[in-house]
């Protein structure tokens, strides 16, 4: 069985445990905190990243590898099309959010969410290299209502669980939701895929382990 490593305040690690509860793979789930120097982790993901997985072939990192993985495994249901061309737009629209969008916001998070600092400098850095990437990421989104179109894809694996936190901290710290300013409706999607039984799932697993680490900290 496989066995999922991470932390379900990770969203990549919901990015991959979505894909799993779709295809209804039986998996379990090990907390693994990230930048762990540890051996045992270090052996699986080498940069301590999570999330990561142990399977009876080994362990495998970087969360689109896994899904990918993954798909290949299992590929029904489908969560990329089986025409390549549109497999291959899928799989572009996922790399613009993980890497255009997610990766860019990242550098708000540690304001946004923990309590950290950024320059002013570096703010402005941050807000117009958004500008740039919504604006192209608009061209290749469709919300049809699923992000590459009418069908439930991997690029929503990955929508679902980056695209609040760039429109979140992008209010909290530009004073923008920079998302909803260029008429991204990712309320809206987040509403919709939020009703799916995997997002409810990853929905109330995160505010358990919230809960969990809160009371940790009052101990």
């Amino acid at each position: 069985m496989i066995t999922l490593c991470g932390l379900c305040l990770s969203n990549y690690y919901n990015k991959v445990k979505m894909v799993l509860l779709e295809k209804g793979i039986p998996f379990e789930e090990q907390f693994v905190s990230t930048g762990i120097r540890d051996e045992a982790v270090l052996s699986c993901s080498p940069l301590g990243k999570v999330p990561f997985i142990r399977t009876e072939h080994g362990a495998l990192c970087e969360s689109q590898a896994i899904v990918d993985y993954l798909e290949a495994l299992q590929p029904e249901p489908r969560l990329l099309p089986a025409d390549p061309w549109e497999a291959a737009k899928v799989r572009e629209l996922t790399t613009f959010i993980d890497l255009h969008l997610e990766l860019v916001a990242r550098e708000l998070y540690g304001k946004a969410f923990f309590g950290g600092e950024i320059s002013d400098s570096n703010a402005e850095r941050v807000r117009k290299q958004l500008v740039k990437n919504i604006a192209a990421f608009q061209r290749l989104a469709k919300f049809a209502p699923y992000v590459a179109g009418e069908r439930f894809t991997q690029a929503d694996c990955s929508a679902w669980v980056s695209l609040p936190l760039v429109g979140m901290a992008s209010r909290i710290v530009l004073g923008d939701d920079l998302l909803a300013a260029a008429g991204v409706d990712w309320k809206g999607y987040a509403k919709l895929i939020g009703e799916r039984p995997s997002a409810q799932r990853i929905t109330a697993d995160r505010k358990a382990e919230q809960e969990r680490l809160a009371a940790a900290k009052k101990a």
